[in-house]
C-alpha cells in the first residue's frame, strides 16, 4: 500500500508533504502536552520498528500479495506519537528498500498516519463509562485495526484512481487498482484481530502500558 515515485502529480506530492508537515507539528504539540513527553518514547522506537519490520511480512493473496500495516496497533498503542514513528518507518521503507518513494512520502504518511490518529481515539473509546475491561479492550483493539486499515485501503484506492497518469493503460491500470484493494479485504481483519490480540495481551501482563492511551 505504498505509492511509488512516479504515480502523483507536482501538486498532489505537494499537498500530502504540506498535509504530513501541519499533522507531524499537531502530533508533536499533543505529544509536548504530556507530563513526561520522553517517558513513552522506547514504546515508540520498538512500534516504529515493528512497522517497519511489518512491509517485509507478504501474504500471499491470488493473484497478488500484502503485507501487514500495524497501523491501526500504532494508533492504539502510541496515540500522537504514532503519526512521526510511522512517517520515520515510511522513510526509512522508502530509503532502503523501495517501498514507497520520497516524492510520495507526504501521501503514503497521510494515507498510513492519519488512520492511526482515527484508531487512536477509537480505543480510547474503551474507557467509556469509567470502564475498560477485557472484552471492552479487546472490541475496541479490533475496532481501531479494522477502521485504520480500510481507510488506509479506501485513501489509497481513492487517490490513485483521481489520479492515474493519462500515458498509462487506464483500464488495466484500475483494474490492477481494484484487485489491490479486494485483497486487501482480509488484511483488514488481520490487522483487526492482532490489534486485538496485542492490546488483551498487554492490558494481562502490563496495564500501565495503555494507562496513556
Amino acid at each position: 500500500m505504498h505509492i511509488p515515485d512516479g504515480i502523483l502529480p507536482l501538486s498532489v506530492t505537494g499537498s500530502g508533504y504540506a498535509a504530513t508537515t501541519l499533522t507531524t507539528w499537531y502530533s508533536i504539540r499533543k505529544i509536548r502536552q504530556k507530563e513526561d513527553p520522553r517517558q513513552d518514547i522506547p514504546k515508540a522506537s520498538l512500534l516504529t520498528a515493528a512497522f517497519f519490520i511489518a512491509s517485509w511480512i507478504h501474504i500471499p493473496v491470488p493473484p497478488t500479495s500484502v503485507h501487514l500495516v500495524l497501523n491501526g496497533l500504532l494508533g492504539a498503542l502510541l496515540g500522537y506519537y504514532a503519526f512521526p514513528a510511522i512517517l520515520i518507518g515510511l522513510f526509512f521503507q522508502a530509503i532502503m528498500f523501495g517501498h514507497g518513494g520520497l516524492t510520495t512520502l507526504g501521501v503514503n504518511a497521510m494515507i498510513m498516519g492519519l488512520p492511526a490518529l482515527i484508531a487512536h481515539h477509537i480505543f480510547r473509546l474503551r474507557k467509556w463509562r469509567n470502564s475498560d475491561g477485557q472484552k471492552k479492550t479487546g472490541a475496541f483493539g479490533f475496532l481501531s485495526g479494522v477502521v485504520a486499515t480500510g481507510i488506509s485501503v479506501a485513501m489509497f484506492v481513492i487517490i490513485l484512481l483521481t489520479n492515474l497518469p493519462a500515458e498509462i493503460n487506464i483500464v488495466s491500470e484500475r483494474t490492477a487498482v481494484y484487485a489491490l484493494a479486494i485483497a486487501h479485504i482480509p488484511v483488514i481483519f488481520i490487522e483487526g484481530t492482532i490489534t486485538a490480540l496485542v492490546t488483551v495481551f498487554i492490558r494481562k501482563v502490563r496495564p500501565g502500558i495503555l494507562d496513556g492511551v
